[in-house]
């Protein structure tokens, strides 16, 4: 798929399914003890006076989490549809309609960025792009947290699954990192939860925490 379609079939996806999701994943961080742990850890680093982005936000239940974590947070999304939820849900907080490799932020203007399940549907030769677009929008010392299914193996950058929604794929730990690397980011630390801890899949999950510096 061209870009242009890719995008257009994950923002269809997610219009068409957005009540749906938003009920499933209602109460997915309470769920997922190791990404609370991992997002608690994210948002003490983020902690100052610039804002944060919550990058693929869906119906914004984690970018409210940010803002109980005393972060000033605010989302983007794809799909005009879970944006409409996020704003039904949390009429207070800032939600915008966005592409992640083009966002609407200034350079050097946020303190942390977190994409927690978004980049799956990025084919993989698009993501450097998006990685440069986060390290565009960081300040120095600006930290970002990037979860996704993930492989331990590195043969290969990613694997397509039959995710419900769009097309999706799982991508090689050690690869990512690499293209973070690529992008002018620096490791701060991995944490990959085992594939049993995956009810759902089976898959490991990783979460990575790299800073600008």
């Amino acid at each position: 798929m061209g870009e242009h379609e890719h995008m257009s079939a994950t923002r269809d996806g997610y219009d068409a399914a957005a009540e749906e999701y938003a009920e499933l994943f209602r109460h997915s961080l309470r769920d997922y003890p190791l990404d609370r742990a991992a997002i608690a850890v994210f948002a003490e680093l983020a902690a100052g006076p610039l804002p944060v982005l919550d990058a693929g936000c869906g119906p914004g239940y984690v970018t409210a989490h940010l803002r109980d974590l005393g972060l000033d947070a605010r989302g983007v999304d794809l799909s005009a549809e879970m944006v409409a939820l996020a704003r039904r849900f949390h009429a207070d907080m800032d939600f915008r309609i966005g592409d992640l490799a083009a966002l609407d932020a200034a350079d050097a203007s946020l303190g942390g960025v977190l994409s927690r399940s978004s980049i799956i549907h990025t084919p993989p030769e698009h993501l450097p792009a998006v990685f440069t677009e986060f390290h565009r929008v960081l300040a120095p010392g600006g930290v970002l947290l990037l979860c996704f299914q993930a492989h331990e193996d590195t043969s290969q950058l990613a694997w397509p699954f039959d995710h419900k929604v769009a097309l999706a794929y799982r991508l090689s730990v050690g690869r990512v990192a690499g293209l973070l690397r690529e992008a002018g980011l620096t490791e701060v630390a991995r944490q990959i939860a085992a594939p049993e801890e995956d009810p759902i899949r089976g898959f490991h999950y990783a979460n990575l925490l790299f800073r600008k510096s």
